[in-house]
């Protein structure tokens, strides 16, 4: 590895595992100093119990966006929850948990069900072989966060595009925050019109009940949240979990054909792809010592979840995926007030679509040769940009 790949390993894997450099500074240097171009230092955080500590720490440890425009960043805030300290934070989540409770998301499972039913019959006729990214692991987030949040029908596509982009850094951190810029534009027009015409999506039902407490902006920052939280996240699950158990029949088996197995192979692929690479930047509030380094006022502070989520400390054999295996929560969704809210509706996407698309194509199988998988490089979000199949 160059020494200019060096400062984004962090975002870089071997095919589904992290590359060997984060496992070497996990076991040799926990709080490890990566040297920016601008000379500046950001501490990479690897173990387990270290990452969980500073997700929970909100005394000494802050989220909020103007630490990022402090360092010379001249984007504008992009709202939403991951950008936000108490009590902005607390107010906001607040209106927007309860419509994740799984009572509220059980609305939902009828119209996932049916968009799964959907893209399975659409495969099915175009005939094998197919990009399952494409035709399956893609459209289905896409249309569920769109339905939920209320994005009319000829917006999504280009609407879904932005999400995508954000978590490129092949053409470098500008571009992708422009990304984000672009898309709270968007949502900023849309809750404007759903203000006057409150639909029957998400942003709708948080305009009747709270629209006196929540500012245009700030509710389209929540919906881009919801967004990024929920489309590429989504779909680089099913697309790696797809993979994951083509590469496993034992386990495809029992997903395919009993309906008891599909949660805990849910869950443990949730830690071992953990496809969020980092949490949210920490910035630290005060001088402190974090895992014996010191780290000073102001400095920013990344949070390995794919790291912490693979530390040996956690138990025997984490490089590998055990489903039912008994460990600690796993940080896939993040930890503390700032853990994706998003998480139960994820899981059901998950919990769905499995079973569905093994039951369809019982034979379902690689189109390629395993080591043509096109894996991204770089980015936020891991996954793979296609994923031929046959069957």
């Amino acid at each position: 590895m160059s020494e200019t790949e060096f400062p984004l390993m962090q975002f870089m894997r071997e095919g589904m595992d992290p590359v060997a450099e984060l496992g070497r500074i996990r076991d040799e240097h926990p709080v490890y100093p990566l040297r920016m171009p601008d000379g500046s230092t950001v501490w990479l955080v690897t173990r387990y119990d270290d990452v969980r500590s500073v997700l929970a720490d909100t005394a000494r440890f802050s989220n909020d966006f103007g630490n990022v425009t402090a360092i010379g960043s001249a984007q504008e805030d992009p709202g939403g929850l991951g950008f936000r300290d108490p009590p902005d934070h607390t107010r906001l989540r607040r209106m927007l948990t309860p419509e994740f409770t799984m009572r509220r998301l059980r609305r939902l499972e009828p119209r996932l069900s049916a968009i799964v039913a959907e893209h399975l019959d659409e495969m099915e006729r175009s005939g094998s072989p197919a990009d399952l990214v494409r035709s399956f692991a893609l459209p289905i987030p896409s249309l569920v966060v769109c339905e939920l949040l209320g994005v009319p029908y000829a917006d999504r596509s280009d609407f879904l595009r932005l999400s995508t982009d954000r978590f490129d850094l092949s053409a470098g951190p500008e571009a992708s925050l422009q990304a984000v810029n672009d898309s709270m534009t968007y949502l900023t027009e849309l809750v404007a019109h759903q203000r006057k015409e409150p639909g029957d999506g998400l942003l709708g039902m948080l305009l009747r009940e709270h629209g006196d407490e929540i500012e245009d902006r700030e509710l389209a920052g929540l919906a881009d949240g919801l967004l990024t939280g929920g489309h590429d996240t989504s779909t680089s699950m099913l697309a790696l979990g797809t993979l994951w158990l083509l590469r496993n029949p034992g386990q495809l088996a029992l997903v395919r054909d009993t309906d008891t197995h599909v949660d805990q192979v849910v869950e443990e692929l949730l830690r071992y792809l953990t496809v969020v690479q980092v949490a949210f930047p920490r910035f630290a509030r005060e001088d402190l010592v974090l895992a014996g380094q010191p780290v000073g006022k102001g400095e920013m502070v990344l949070c390995s979840l794919i790291g912490a989520n693979r530390d040996p400390a956690l138990g025997p054999d984490m490089d590998t995926a055990v489903p039912g295996r008994a460990m600690p929560p796993h940080l896939a969704f993040g930890h503390g007030i700032h853990r994706c809210v998003g998480a139960p509706l994820a899981q059901m996407e998950m919990r769905i679509a499995f079973p569905a698309l093994l039951r369809r194509f019982p034979d379902l199988r690689l189109a390629i040769p395993a080591e043509e998988i096109p894996y991204r490089k770089i980015s936020i979000v891991y996954g793979v940009d296609s994923l031929p199949v046959a069957w």
